[in-house]
């Protein structure tokens, strides 16, 4: 069973000032080292509000301020999928405004996730590698640490001199870090009372996932636009077969005539009269549990949408209860997106697509086929959602109910998000290191739609893949020369008959145009193609 329906993605976007506040809330010891080690005029930490606003479309009431605020820094944040992780290397990544780094820690079969700047100069420990004793390496001066963080060997301190690196100063901030439902997590605070977190707090949990009659399909990408457009935009089912046209399944042309998606817009539309072929039709759903920790919104087909905040959007098309019956060959489908603030206008997303049906598939398909159509359906909206986030940036995030019109009951699960963001964040990612104040420059498209180090470096299914196909791209085309040159010191000298004469240089010809396909297939694919609306 192929994911890419259920799987749709999100976008990015360029570089506008937003407003930027100071934080009120005490610095942890993860937040103030980070900001010791910048210039001294941004060692006060900053707040950026995301720049899309989070104002409900109904005007603010006293009882807001009720609600409670959101506390970003007191949760779990996804690092990648275990899968796309190798032990044999340091990985960085920029999670909630901080740099990490996260490694495979052989002496107690771990990983683990260290601040990525070591303590000498500051140099990035995800350019690093594991030494022959298991320890992280920076590889500008060669200090090591070991799992905890501490310092275990400086090569230009003298063996009989002062134990410099037993100094907590050469010390990295270690994060406190779990592998559940094989996805690395980890918890933004580094300060030692928070090094117990998981028996107060632990990532959300899906057993779906550990149970053997299922299967996931991981998948990881990063978007030029922010957190809260991700978020909202995964919460906009109504927008599937327009943004993505040619990607999703399409009603027939004759729908009013005959076809069923005509007949279902009659029923549940009555008196429609104009039907368009992307089958567009309102879209009915309850919001329901709607707290400081997400919303339950219980689809018109009895499925139903969950967000968990900061980070999780799951989608199921059945229901709770159906999910909870114990039959034993129920098909289930499950989505979970994992949304990830990265920066401002940025954000990264992981997905988990979990089926007991069609398991047999993934014996046979490789991880790397399904993300061609996932980047394709990314790349389909990502300019769509950069834009927006700068119009929306532009407006104010005070002025979101103003500056939009939401009359239908398609945009139910987008206000809800934005009524969360607006009472319990504030607008704001509260972000755990200092930010700047503005989103980044608009890149051009092919930055912009870019796949190699947006997805294709991060996952390892599709970086063998790419190497594998380049390969063969490179034997073609070593093999279309071979024959050539040999047909041509041969000749005179062979006797060949005509037709194998002619089939070699057949054989040649179709060595390089495979060779030539090849080209464009890894560019298209792994690179950069570009989506034109227009001509879908």
């Amino acid at each position: 069973m192929n994911p890419i329906p259920l799987l749709l993605m999100h976008r990015a976007r360029p570089s506008l000032p937003l407003p930027l506040r100071t934080s009120a809330s005490a610095p942890n010891s993860a937040r103030a080292a980070a900001a010791a080690r910048f210039a001294p005029a941004r060692r006060q930490r900053a707040r950026l509000s995301s720049p899309v606003s989070a104002v409900t479309a109904e005007a603010p009431s006293g009882r807001d301020e009720e609600e409670g605020q959101f506390d970003w820094l007191d949760q779990w944040y996804p690092f990648a999928p275990v899968c796309d992780l190798d032990p044999g290397a340091p990985h960085g990544k920029t999670v909630l405004g901080l740099r990490v780094v996260a490694w495979y820690d052989r002496a107690v079969d771990d990983w683990r996730v260290f601040d990525d700047a070591c303590p000498h100069r500051l140099a990035p420990l995800s350019e690093g590698r594991i030494d022959d004793k298991g320890r992280l390496q920076c590889v500008y001066h060669g200090w090591c640490f070991d799992g905890r963080g501490s310092c275990q060997f400086i090569p230009q301190a003298p063996a009989l001199g002062p134990p410099v690196h037993k100094n907590s100063k050469a010390c990295v901030a270690s994060y406190p870090g779990v592998v559940q439902n094989n996805i690395l997590w980890f918890y933004p605070r580094a300060d030692a009372e928070h090094r117990d977190v998981l028996q107060r707090k632990r990532p959300p949990f899906f057993p779906q996932i550990d149970d053997p009659s299922f299967v996931t399909s991981y998948s990881i990408r990063d978007h030029f636009y922010g957190y809260d457009v991700l978020v909202e935009n995964l919460l906009d089912p109504a927008h599937l077969t327009y943004a993505h046209k040619g990607l999703v399944t399409e009603p027939p042309v004759h729908v009013p005539d005959v076809g069923l998606t005509g007949k279902l817009h009659k029923k549940a539309d009555p008196g429609r009269v104009e039907f368009d072929i992307e089958g567009g039709r309102p879209v009915k759903m309850k919001i329901e549990e709607a707290n400081v920790d997400g919303f339950l919104s219980l689809q018109e087909n009895g499925g139903y949408y969950q967000y968990t905040a900061p980070c999780i959007v799951c989608f199921s098309p059945l229901s709770k209860e159906a999910e909870g019956e114990e039959k034993k060959k129920k098909p289930q489908i499950k989505q979970l997106l994992m949304c990830i603030p990265v920066a401002p206008g940025r954000s990264r997303l992981i997905t988990a697509f979990l089926r007991n049906v069609g398991v047999w598939l993934d014996m046979i398909i490789p991880r790397w086929y399904y993300h061609i159509a996932l980047n394709a359906a990314s790349d389909s909206d990502m300019y769509l959602l950069h834009v927006e986030e700068r119009n929306l940036a532009a407006a104010g995030a005070e002025n979101w109910q103003n500056a939009v019109y939401v009359p239908t009951s398609s945009d139910a699960m987008v206000i809800a998000f934005r009524n969360w963001f607006r009472k319990h964040c504030k607008n704001q990612v509260d972000w755990a290191a200092p930010t700047v104040d503005q989103l980044p420059a608009t890149p051009t498209r092919d930055k912009l739609m870019e796949r190699y180090w947006s997805h294709v470096a991060q996952c390892t299914s599709c970086s063998a893949a790419l190497k594998a196909i380049k390969a063969l791209e490179v034997a073609l085309q070593v093999t279309a020369v071979a024959v050539a040159v040999f047909l041509s010191v041969a000749k005179g000298t062979l006797a060949m008959t005509v037709v194998r004469k002619s089939a070699a240089v057949s054989f040649a010809v179709l060595c390089f145009a495979a060779s030539r396909w090849l080209a464009s297939f890894i560019e298209k694919n792994f690179y950069f193609q570009d989506y034109i609306h227009a001509y879908k």
